[in-house]
């Protein structure tokens, strides 16, 4: 009887550790992907899908783009690489806000934003991180200014 009453008592305690190990290592994947977001990264490629209208914008060459994001907020800057100087292709573009992740759900509440009208909306995408590389996708609608397109975002992880 005695090594029954020992062989439960372990057992329970086996169990209990393992339950805490699991609830533990579940608590810090769950850590490593919000952790894995934040960063710098750079905009490689953006495509939007308007309708059956598709644009693909190459970020590698006469724009440059980033995005920063830490445990609460982010921010992103582009601009053209001529300075502005070549006015049928200047660019400049920036904001930021607040977002939430929630496994691949990500969210952004864009507070501040060069083109006001943006301003207010938030954008709920999927994040996929492989590596070095975050690709969100997500639709952009806002009524008020008719916009309405999925958004394709390719980003490379800076050092």
């Amino acid at each position: 009887m005695k090594k029954f009453v020992s062989f439960i008592i372990i057992s329970v305690a086996f169990i209990s550790c393992n339950n805490n190990s699991t609830q533990q290592q579940q608590q810090t994947t769950a850590n490593t992907n919000e952790a894995s977001i934040q960063g710098t990264w750079k905009l490689i490629s953006g495509t939007t899908i308007t309708k059956n209208d598709t644009d693909v914008t190459d970020y590698l060459h006469g724009k440059s783009f980033i995005k920063i994001i830490n445990d609460t907020h982010f921010s992103f800057l582009g601009h053209d690489l001529d300075k502005g100087k070549d006015t049928a292709n200047a660019f400049f573009s920036s904001g930021g806000g607040t977002y939430e992740l929630h496994d691949s759900n990500y969210t952004e509440h864009l507070e501040y934003c060069n083109a006001r009208e943006w301003e207010g909306n938030s954008f709920n995408m999927t994040v996929q991180i492989s590596s070095d590389t975050l690709v969100q996708t997500g639709i952009e609608k806002i009524d008020s200014i008719g916009v309405n397109r999925i958004n394709i975002e390719k980003y490379v992880r800076l050092k």
